[in-house]
């Protein structure tokens, strides 16, 4: 979600997530919810359950670790919480908010793709192709930052 950014717009996001701490047993999403923020776990465990249909009990999925995140289909997608997320102890968290990150992320992502895509018009090898095609092979592109004298190919 993250890897289209460069490393000064991933300074910016981290900078702009706020820190929450949760007690034991807290649930920090619940199933169903509408949800508009992005967890990224700093300190403890949480634990991912989800009542499945024709049972009344939730089912276990995952536990949370330092450094993963989860909440990001809420941001993505503007969809209800898929499972709830409860701490399993005492818990750091860093929260990036839906609007945050439409601003940075989404907006990155968007003038990203369009500069792609004005490189590919220029290539007269692939003049013929379809805007939606021009689409999709901008997506497929990777930044990747050489020192001068680095091999490229070899």
């Amino acid at each position: 979600m993250f890897s289209g950014l460069s490393a000064k717009e991933k300074d910016i996001v981290v900078d702009a997530m706020e820190e929450k701490n949760v007690y034991k047993n807290e649930a920090v999403i619940t199933e169903g919810d509408e949800g508009d923020c992005l967890y990224v776990v700093c300190t403890g465990t949480l634990s991912c359950t989800k009542v499945f249909k024709g049972n009344t009990e939730p089912t276990s999925l995952k536990r949370y670790e330092p450094g993963e995140a989860f909440g990001e289909l809420a941001l993505l997608y503007n969809a209800p919480r898929a499972a709830t997320i409860t701490s399993d102890d005492e818990s750091k968290l860093y929260v990036l908010d839906r609007a945050t990150f439409n601003h940075i992320v989404k907006d990155a992502a968007i003038r990203k793709r369009e500069k792609y895509e004005n490189f590919l018009t220029k290539i007269q090898l692939l003049e013929t192709m379809e805007p939606y095609e021009r689409i999709q092979v901008s997506e497929a592109f990777e930044d990747h930052c050489f020192k001068a004298g680095d091999f490229i190919i070899k």
